[in-house]
């Protein structure tokens, strides 16, 4: 973490192995390559996910698939949806350069459309309770973000810690809800004030939904206005 509270991010993230790898590379990988092979199902998840392969002429790795025809049905959210709020959050997440989020992409799989995702390396014993405070910094910039994109579902167990220290979140299929719903296990902050670094980041991200840019641009094809709406206010 350096010292402005963010992690070193920027067009480079790691890959499924820790390796050092280019964003817009990922994401046209997982865009249009191959899926090459099904790994078997991940069976504590509540809907339909996956652990496939994907490649093309030149690279291959891991991606988390979870189609929308295996999306269990939910009362507060609309039927279908938890692919695309998946994808959401990772644009909400490279919009504010935090890079919380593994890219995330929406695609046709083997059981039809859905989100996949780069496989994040880690070790599952290691959760959001094992953390130290040397992830505070990161851990508070999460619970910035849960709240803005209104995370119903942020557990101990979707914080993961790559290769190289980086924390990360995962299963964002329940959030951006247009009524207050947020449930996380990061209650550390509250009341603290934000650096005023993220502030700024969030200030940033807000002028771009209010004037209607590149983000908005992106959230308009998979989220309704009136969570758009609620995310800004």
């Amino acid at each position: 973490m350096n010292e402005d509270h963010r992690p070193e991010h920027s067009e480079e993230d790691a890959d499924a192995h820790g390796k050092v790898v280019d964003v817009e590379r990922v994401i046209r990988l997982l865009t249009t390559g191959h899926v090459c092979e099904e790994h078997g199902r991940m069976r504590w998840s509540s809907n339909y996910t996956t652990v496939i392969s994907v490649q093309d002429d030149q690279i291959e790795t891991l991606a988390v698939y979870k189609p929308r025809q295996g999306e269990r049905p939910l009362w507060d959210f609309p039927h279908g949806s938890l692919c695309l709020r998946e994808v959401a959050a990772y644009q909400v997440s490279q919009a504010l350069g935090w890079g919380l989020v593994a890219p995330t992409v929406l695609r046709e799989g083997p059981k039809g459309i859905g989100s996949v995702q780069l496989f994040i390396e880690h070790d599952p014993e290691i959760n959001y309770f094992s953390l130290s405070d040397d992830f505070i910094p990161q851990l508070q910039m999460m619970a910035a973000f849960d709240a803005l994109v209104n995370n119903t579902d942020r557990k101990g167990g979707h914080c993961l810690v790559d290769p190289r220290g980086k924390l990360w979140g995962i299963d964002h299929g329940i959030c951006f809800h247009a009524l207050p719903k947020l449930r996380t296990v990061i209650w550390d902050f509250a009341g603290d004030p934000l650096p005023e670094l993220l502030l700024n980041d969030l200030r940033r991200t807000v002028d771009d939904l209010c004037n209607k840019g590149e983000l908005f641009a992106q959230l308009e094809a998979l989220l309704s206005r009136a969570e758009i709406e609620a995310m800004r206010e």
